[in-house]
């Protein structure tokens, strides 16, 4: 297996990128400020019950009185109420948070994922965007809700604990508060190790997930090759890497928080130790150190939760990181910001302001090269008019789909132009082509739903008599009626319920409901039986008459109505003209042909004696 290499990250913790993140929780301002002073209140309340400690050592115990009980007693009960709805109120809140960052986050991953072009998923693994847009997304949205939770929470504390303590006993404070600026240095020293194994850990877990995926589409090969235990040996190497990790990240992470656990044990020993002291000498009241003792806890208990929160918030930055990468990838192929004002973007399309396609293409010096700079077309010029029907032959990898996917603007010339109607097609929007774009794959894709949604795909408003319409076109609707649910039977997953020949039906209604002027035929009709394939021949004169359609085709046997034939090698046209004048010219259209059909003579033949 090859595995994509993603950007490295090798910056400590991030404040930029932070920022840049919560401009998602702006929508959320509102709760995330009640939630903040929720949580103050929450603090203030736990920086109170000491004072109330306090209170009750120095006025009922030592003293033996019992006067003032029951006022007290429903004061304190008072706090406690307040405090469980402080509790029910951050949960219900910060979860709310949480659920919608993550779907405002997905959503613009999602949206950034739709205006890409082909060329970023030629070289981005489906696996590395899933866990993107999975385990990171989720993360992020816990460590921002549940993070100010605790960051809030655990600040007020700190700052009122010091407060207080600094009221009652100054010098006692900060013999306590001694050991926070090694607290300090200890955090930073673990900070960027901790950080380095969280990035490392969210990398292999992007290429485990990648793994998974692969593993999952490529499971009929890998049985048919036996390629079980070479694939189990790359995974476990992979969850080995990912193991090793996470150990390495465990074992800082064991050493981080024993080390602030006992500096914390240290300022409350010297606490004890010096404010017991100071009650033997009558310095302080007995109920002053119970107080004291009780805040030198609570004081550290925040430090250890912030001290969490920070290696958490380290772990989440590698994923914010990676998001943010994905979602920032600016677009290779996009429309200029007056093109976008005019004729409006994928969106929020204004088709008011399109212009018709009458579906005159032209190819003027066009070159272009992929990202590896691998050269496919060179200085590559073409003219088809409006309702020509074109064929293009030649071998694998001789560069026909590159011309039909710059023809699609799924890719862009590297250099000169192509003009629809005469117009550079870059003066338009990716849209207003598209949309005028009927497009038949060799294996056709279709969505989880049922027959009548997927072909409806093509063009969203369509009604059902229009659906029908379109099956019947391209001989669809009799093996649609015949199933038992007829158009509202449901395809599964990547229409796995369907045979080859059906998925190809439907995807030729669901390109023609959209009545394109454009259409384009990607070998389709090479992965299906010959019966099928006949029936679709049959259909194809009248889907396409009318539209400049372009037919990529390894059986040379279905192209032989085209108007122009063009014979692709290296990138260039070697040969050119109808079937009838190729075959006379007795050239490299006429070897492949004569090839080709002695083949299938000869297979026909067989598979006759066979029977």
């Amino acid at each position: 297996m090859n595995y994509f290499e993603e950007q490295e990250y090798t910056r400590r913790f991030d404040l930029g990128l932070w920022k840049q993140l919560l401009k998602y929780a702006r929508p959320y301002t509102g709760k995330l400020i009640i939630l903040a002073l929720i949580m103050i209140a929450a603090a203030a309340v736990d920086v109170i019950f000491p004072l109330m400690t306090r209170y009750a050592v120095d006025h009922f115990i030592m003293s033996g009185s019992m006067g003032g009980l029951v006022p007290y007693g429903l004061i304190y009960g008072l706090l406690i109420l307040i405090q469980v709805l402080n509790t029910w109120l951050l949960i219900i809140i910060a979860g709310k948070i949480e659920v919608s960052l993550v779907y405002d986050i997905r959503k613009a991953g999602f949206r950034k994922l739709q205006e890409q072009s082909f060329s970023y998923y030629d070289r981005t693994p489906v696996g590395w965007l899933m866990a993107r847009m999975t385990s990171d997304s989720e993360r992020l949205g816990e460590s921002i809700s549940w993070g100010l939770v605790d960051l809030t929470w655990g600040f007020a504390m700190m700052i009122g604990i010091m407060a207080v303590m600094v009221f009652m006993n100054l010098k006692l404070a900060l013999i306590t508060l001694s050991v926070v600026p090694l607290l300090v240095i200890i955090s930073l020293f673990f900070q960027k190790r901790i950080l380095g194994g969280y990035r490392q850990v969210r990398k292999i877990n992007s290429k485990i997930t990648g793994a998974f995926n692969e593993g999952i589409m490529g499971a009929k090969t890998s049985k048919t090759l036996v390629l079980e235990d070479r694939n189990l040996e790359e995974f476990q190497v992979l969850t080995g890497g990912m193991r090793s990790s996470s150990i390495r990240v465990a074992v800082f992470s064991s050493i981080f928080y024993p080390i602030v656990a006992a500096l914390c044990g240290i300022g409350t020993a010297l606490a004890l130790w010096f404010g017991g002291s100071g009650v033997m000498m009558d310095a302080i009241s007995y109920g002053t150190l119970v107080a004291f003792i009780t805040y030198t806890i609570q004081f550290f208990e925040p430090v250890e939760h912030i001290a969490r929160i920070f290696a958490e918030l380290q772990s989440a930055q590698a994923s914010a990181e990676r998001v943010l990468s994905m979602i920032d990838t600016p677009l290779e192929i996009k429309d200029s910001t007056e093109i976008e004002s005019k004729y409006g973007d994928a969106f929020q399309p204004r088709k008011e302001n399109w212009e018709p396609i009458k579906g005159e293409v032209t190819f003027r010096n066009v070159s272009f090269s992929y990202k590896n700079g691998e050269t496919v077309l060179d200085n590559f010029n073409l003219h088809v008019k409006a309702g020509e029907t074109i064929a293009l032959v030649g071998e694998t990898g001789s560069g026909k789909s590159t011309i039909v996917n710059l023809i699609c603007r799924f890719y862009e010339p590297t250099a000169g132009e192509i003009l629809i109607d005469g117009v550079d097609y870059r003066e338009r929007s990716q849209l207003w082509l598209q949309s005028n774009l009927g497009y038949v794959l060799q294996s056709p894709h279709l969505f989880s739903g049922t027959i009548r949604d997927n072909i409806r795909y093509g063009r969203l408003e369509a009604g059902d008599q229009e659906i029908e319409a379109a099956a019947k076109l391209v001989n669809a609707h009799d093996f649609i009626s015949r199933l038992e649910k007829g158009y509202d039977t449901e395809v599964g997953e990547g229409g796995s319920r369907l045979s080859t020949g059906q998925k190809q039906l439907i995807s030729f209604a669901r390109a023609v409901v959209a009545n394109p002027r454009l259409f384009v035929l990607d070998e389709a009709t090479s992965s299906i039986d010959t019966k099928t394939e006949q029936v679709i021949q049959n259909t194809i004169q009248k889907v396409l008459e009318g539209r400049t359609s372009f037919i990529i085709a390894h059986r040379l046997s279905t192209i032989r109505s085209a108007d122009r034939i063009l014979v692709i090698v290296g990138g260039k046209v070697i040969e050119e003209g109808t079937h009838h004048q190729l075959i006379k010219r007795r050239g490299y259209y006429y070897r492949l042909y004569t090839n080709q059909f002695l083949e299938e003579e000869q297979a026909r033949i067989i598979n006759q004696q066979s029977v």
